[in-house]
């Protein structure tokens, strides 16, 4: 009878985790070795906890239940015992050594980012990511593409309401992938939870982490870090292809970024400029001085109708290359490409009415920031 009471608790402690699983209440298994790993570790010292708490809680109600006044038990009169105090120190000490074997073998196999097949630094900005393929001259930015009309309540918000991007982080399964982790601005955090990473970027500072994904999909994260207004609106999205998929789409965005480097030679028409850079403004810029120009003053200035820079050309490309010291505006020189930089320019010069007709060219851009 009591084995089949234990056999049934255990199968509804088992369904009920299980449930919790689903639910959302417990934290994913991931698809990662490592976030096995520390999901089988969470599980275990919960275990333990759960095992502690009976024992604990079953002498104390036994205690409470078999000694109560009302059975005329008497409290017992003695000071100390030696074996009592040394076993309720020994026993915690041993549970803990139990628990840290565990913990610092998954902790060493979490900081070990060595052997990596590949590498990809990783840029927090506000409010956007900036993921770079090292050696493989590939680079992009990875901004939120959720509707402004969703987020102002215009729309019915989507299935992935502020956790959707024009363009993912893109990896192969089954590769280990090493993470070089920093920032333009301020103190973010690269967090993907079936990925089992959470790592924070910092400026100045370059910080590892890895990762060898199992199954092929699309998982989402956030930045877990307080790095300013708009904080919410900056999603990780990472996008798990075979191997095979995977070379395929690196040599299509390699070959697309030769075609792109081809491009700052040659000369562009306005509206191949304007086009390129309503696409460059709304996925870059669109965050901070609104989709329309508006801004949010006084922290980010309007750009429609802004007489500064309708008057001075050079003054606003310095600005954008260079950013505004003292300011949220980052410098975008090693951000975007004079291709993208001459078409945000253009854009934002002849957008919203400003209609000053100015066409910049790439190779304006390279001779700004030659100098």
């Amino acid at each position: 009878m009591r084995s089949a009471w234990r056999w049934l608790l255990a199968i509804s402690l088992t369904a009920s985790i299980s449930q919790a699983q689903a639910n959302g209440w417990n934290m994913p298994v991931g698809v990662t070795d490592v976030s096995a790993d520390i999901y089988g570790l969470h599980m275990t010292i919960f275990w333990i906890c759960v095992v502690i708490g009976l024992l604990v809680f079953s002498i104390m109600f036994y205690s409470l239940f078999r000694y109560r006044h009302s059975k005329g038990a008497k409290a017992a009169n003695f000071h100390e015992h030696t074996s009592v105090e040394v076993l309720w120190t020994a026993i915690p000490i041993l549970i803990l050594v139990g628990m840290a074997i565990p913990a610092t073998a998954t902790l060493k196999n979490m900081y070990d980012a060595s052997d990596a097949e590949l590498d990809v630094m990783i840029t927090g900005q506000q409010w956007r990511w900036r993921y770079e393929y090292l050696g493989e001259d590939v680079a992009f930015n990875s901004s939120m593409s959720t509707p402004r009309a969703q987020i102002r309540g215009e729309e019915e918000r989507g299935e992935h309401y502020l956790l959707e991007v024009d363009q993912p982080l893109v990896l192969p399964i089954n590769r280990k992938v090493r993470f070089l982790m920093t920032s333009d601005d301020v103190i973010h955090s690269w967090w993907v939870p079936q990925l089992a990473v959470k790592q924070d970027t910092i400026p100045g500072f370059i910080n590892e982490n890895w990762v060898k994904i199992n199954e092929p999909g699309i998982y989402r994260g956030q930045c877990a870090e307080l790095c300013g207004m708009d904080h919410g609106f900056m999603p990780v999205v990472v996008h798990a292809l075979e191997e095979d998929e995977f070379d395929s789409w690196l040599a299509e965005r390699k070959e697309a970024a030769e075609e792109e480097a081809m491009g700052a030679d040659r000369e562009w028409e306005l509206a191949e400029l304007m086009e390129r850079g309503e696409t460059v403004y709304q996925a870059i810029c669109s965050s901070c001085h609104q989709g329309e120009g508006q801004g949010v003053p006084p922290a980010f200035p309007a750009l429609a109708g802004n007489q500064e820079l309708i008057d001075d050309l050079d003054w606003h490309l310095d600005k954008v290359l260079n950013g505004v010291s003292g300011t949220a505006m980052p410098a975008f020189r090693s951000t975007l490409n004079p291709v993208e930089v001459a078409a945000v320019v253009t854009y934002t010069r002849n957008a919203w009415g400003n209609d000053t007709g100015d066409l910049v060219q790439p190779s304006m851009v390279v001779e700004q920031i030659a100098q």
